[in-house]
């Protein structure tokens, strides 16, 4: 934050405090200072960080990380992000990562397990329709948030390039504005694939 608007965030939360007190006495003034650091509170706790995300890829046998949104076995979707990753005769060490997808009534009752659990079943059908393209792969189930499970799995697994996959049109608009945010920050290449199940995709 600029220097000069310090200030000006502390006189537009002071200002109407005090006035509170002085026009409305002591429990308006208390309640609405209350108010206030409430939503400072909310504010602060929606800021993400801004800054780039993993470092700047190395020399060496090549990283892919491929984020999937749905299961991809089906073997022209396979192919597809092989020819993407430039997996083609190329050895690489390859990470797949399905985000838990916690439904809002699972998130209020704190049930992840149904989340994570078909997380994992998309993993075990990416990584098995992988495998029959000749391509070995890892699998990690990441944080809901496609752009936090992203930036957690590039702490320890240095990536050339991400790749994020879509099921679906409906599915590639969701994902659209995470898609745009790791297309800004990430050191690493990225592109954003999206599947259709009637054989055409489109990439990002």
């Amino acid at each position: 934050m600029p220097a000069w608007k310090l200030p000006l965030v502390v006189a537009a939360l002071a200002v109407p405090i005090v006035a509170a007190f002085l026009v409305g006495g002591p429990a308006i003034g208390t309640a609405l200072g209350a108010a206030a650091v409430l939503a400072i509170l909310v504010i602060a706790a929606r800021q993400k960080p801004r800054g780039a995300i993993g470092e700047a890829p190395q020399a060496g046998r090549r990283r892919i990380l491929i984020v999937v949104t749905g299961p991809v076995d089906e073997p022209a979707e396979v192919e597809r992000v092989i020819s993407i990753a430039h997996l083609n005769g190329e050895t690489a060490d390859v990470r797949v990562l399905a985000p838990a997808r916690i439904g809002f009534l699972d998130r209020w009752a704190s049930d992840v397990e149904g989340a994570r659990e078909s997380a994992q079943r998309t993993l075990v059908t990416t990584v098995a329709g992988l495998a029959r393209a000749g391509i070995d792969a890892e699998a990690r189930v990441g944080d809901e948030d496609f752009v936090q499970a992203v930036e957690d799995q590039l702490q320890g697994f240095r990536a050339d390039e991400v790749i994020l996959v879509s099921a679906d049109a409906a599915e590639g608009e969701k994902a659209e504005p995470a898609a745009e945010e790791l297309r800004s920050r990430l050191h690493a290449e990225f592109h954003h694939l999206v599947l259709d199940r009637g054989g055409n995709a489109q990439r990002s």
